[in-house]
């Protein structure tokens, strides 16, 4: 190979003259320039040669025996593994009409004998470099079909994936809900029992609110895959803010003190009452920062929930329509939830609020899925705030966050009744009510629910039973489970439908569902129930709904009505150290190691007593004590009553 010849290889040609000499001359000049060349000297060899060696281009003189240039290009385009194969005609005859039949039969260019070497060499080099970028464009089409089929495949997967995630939350949301509410349903019907003491009452009014907390983060866990879905919206209602933060505090403070942590919320007064945003968003934030807050902070920590206002600027317009009606005035409640835990390292910050990214603390706790963050900067952003964070590793973290809130007044915030059913009125009818549930513990306790305020009931543990008791006894309201084995319940509802049309009057069906999916409130009433009750349910819902449909009267009881100040206790101004020590100081040492004893064992009726006992003597200290007392701060006192016993 000489100096002036390209190792690299360049393409592979086939060369198609009937004089030998031609042919060396050729194959001299493009082997010295890098290309593999071979050479035939008729049409039929030059076939063969290309369905056999698949060259890259061939060079094909015109005029040979036998076979001619014309000839052996058709049947080259003709065969489909040698048709895309460019052919490069090189002849003496220089008419213009052989040149227009060279590009007829399927030619790409055409060379005029005698030949110049620069322009053959030039011709050639375009040639391929056409048969290589369209070789590149084929594969690269090939290559995005593969990707199209393979994101198709993937596509395909993902919907798999969740279809089967969400009929896995739908199964996981019934077999959550339905025991669920049979906890929440029969501590209703205990605390109707006149002979509980106030320990059973309140021992009740405990699994009862833990239950409703269990029953929200089951419901915020199918709230995430509507977040994914990007189908959750702002659910504004008017509440008390107070009493929010009150039952967050009750709710963490055991498990603070657990672990040795102080819990301490503060809200300024400016803060009001009653506020209008969406209650269920705000209350999932702040227990996935004070959670969190808990989780990461050592013994022997401190934790703060604050909370403050910003009024939103008002254009003079808009001041006075807010000053026809204050309910609506537009703010901004400001949160923050700082501890002195762990901290967050620098490197995480950015990722921190990203689907299913730990810290490594939080890796090393092995708590919780990455989602807890994730949830509350898009439930923030819904309520139109945003949040933030800082933090110094070891130090402590601190999350702020922000939402537009309006005021409400008192008037807007719907409170329960304090009142329950405890009779039918007299002078009605005994009215007939079936009870469907393959779940025993649910049947009975409608049973326990019903019967006592006087109504005539049965049981059926399926639709099957449920169809044939409704054909013999004829009840007037049937509560109906949904998911049952043997018939269903829209089976059942469809079934007892389509016989009532010709023979008996309407019944009033209610399907029960432990679904908490909105579309199946279409599929249930498509199936020809009348309403529908999720479960867990209050009883006061089930009452509501049977004196609407039946025109039921019931006799009420009257419950007490709460402390109207329980829920304004953080605005107590708490007395420093120094108010406590100076009169602790100054009690019996016996009286003292008894309160100490009786907070640290967490036993507030002895505490009480205690305090109760010094009323007379020592009312200062009484009174302050009971303000504590009042604000669940049995810490305080055992850290008081440890200084002094010191």
């Amino acid at each position: 190979m000489s100096s002036n010849q390209i190792e690299e290889y360049k393409g592979n040609i086939l060369i198609v003259d009937d004089t030998p000499e031609n042919l060396q001359v050729l194959s001299a000049t493009l082997s010295d320039r890098g290309y593999k060349v071979r050479g035939v000297i008729n049409g039929k060899m030059a076939i063969r040669a290309a369905k056999s060696g698949s060259p890259d281009l061939i060079l094909l003189d015109i005029q040979m025996p036998e076979m001619n240039g014309y000839a052996v290009c058709e049947q080259l385009k003709a065969a489909p593994e040698t048709s895309k194969i460019p052919v490069i005609f090189i002849s003496a005859l220089d008419e213009v009409l052989d040149k227009v039949k060279s590009f007829q039969v399927g030619g790409v260019d055409y060379i005029t004998k005698p030949f110049q070497v620069e322009e053959v060499l030039a011709r050639v080099e375009h040639q391929l470099t056409i048969q290589r970028l369209q070789k590149q464009l084929t594969d690269r089409n090939t290559e995005l079909q593969q990707e199209i089929i393979e994101r198709k495949k993937a596509e395909e997967a993902a919907a798999a994936a969740s279809q089967a995630k969400s009929q896995f939350v739908a199964n996981m949301s019934h077999e959550l809900r339905t025991p669920l509410n049979a906890i929440l349903g029969f501590t209703q019907v205990m605390s109707r029992d006149p002979l509980l003491s106030h320990e059973q009452i309140e021992n009740l009014r405990i699994i009862n609110r833990s239950g409703q907390h269990l029953l929200e983060l089951i419901n915020d866990v199918l709230d995430l895959s509507k977040i994914e879905a990007g189908i959750i919206a702002l659910d504004e209602s008017s509440f008390d803010l107070y009493q929010l933060l009150d039952t967050l505090e009750e709710m963490f403070q055991i498990k603070a003190e657990t672990q040795n942590l102080q819990l301490k919320f503060s809200v300024q007064s400016q803060v009001p009452q009653y506020i209008r945003t969406d209650e269920k968003k705000l209350r999932v934030c702040l227990i996935n920062l004070l959670g969190n807050a808990i989780k990461f902070t050592a013994s022997g920590g401190s934790i703060w929930l604050r909370a403050s206002l910003k009024k939103v600027p008002q254009h003079r317009a808009e001041t006075e329509t807010y000053s026809q009606d204050k309910s609506t005035e537009q703010s901004i409640l400001c949160l923050e939830v700082e501890d002195t835990g762990v901290g967050i390292a620098p490197a995480e910050m950015d990722t921190l609020f990203e689907a299913f990214v730990q810290t490594e603390s939080g890796r090393k706790a092995a708590e919780g899925t990455g989602l807890g963050l994730t949830i509350t900067k898009k439930y923030v952003q819904i309520m139109g705030g945003d949040i933030g964070v800082s933090s110094i590793l070891d130090e402590g973290t601190i999350f702020k966050f922000n939402i537009k809130i309006s005021t409400a007044v008192a008037s807007e915030v719907m409170v329960m009744k304090l009142q329950r059913v405890i009779e039918l009125e007299p002078d009605q009818p005994v009215y007939r009510i079936l009870a469907v549930d393959d779940n025993k513990e649910n049947r009975l306790l409608l049973v326990k629910m019903l019967q006592p305020i006087g109504f005539e009931v049965r049981e059926a543990e399926n639709g099957l039973l449920a169809f044939e008791l409704w054909e013999s006894w004829q009840p007037h309201l049937i509560w109906l489970d949904t998911r049952m084995p043997v018939m269903d319940g829209f089976e059942a509802v469809r079934q007892i439908r389509a016989k009532e049309k010709s023979t008996q009057p309407r019944t009033v069906i209610i399907a029960l569902t432990a679904s908490t999916f909105e579309e199946r409130r279409g599929e249930i009433i498509a199936a020809g129930c009348d309403d529908f009750v999720r479960k867990p349910f209050q009883e006061e819902l089930l009452f509501e709904k049977m004196a609407s449909y039946l025109g039921v009267r019931f006799v009420y009881e009257e419950l007490p009505t709460p402390s109207a100040g329980s829920s304004r206790r953080y605005f107590i101004s708490e007395k420093p150290d120094s108010f406590f020590l100076s009169l602790l100081a100054e009690m019996p040492q016996n009286w003292v190691q008894e309160l100490d004893e009786a907070a640290n064992d967490v036993n507030e009726e002895l505490a009480i007593k205690l305090v109760d006992r010094i009323s007379e003597s020592h009312p200062t200290l009484a009174d302050a004590l009971k303000d504590l007392l009042a604000d669940y701060r049995l810490d305080r006192i055992v850290h008081l009553t440890k200084a002094i016993l010191k």
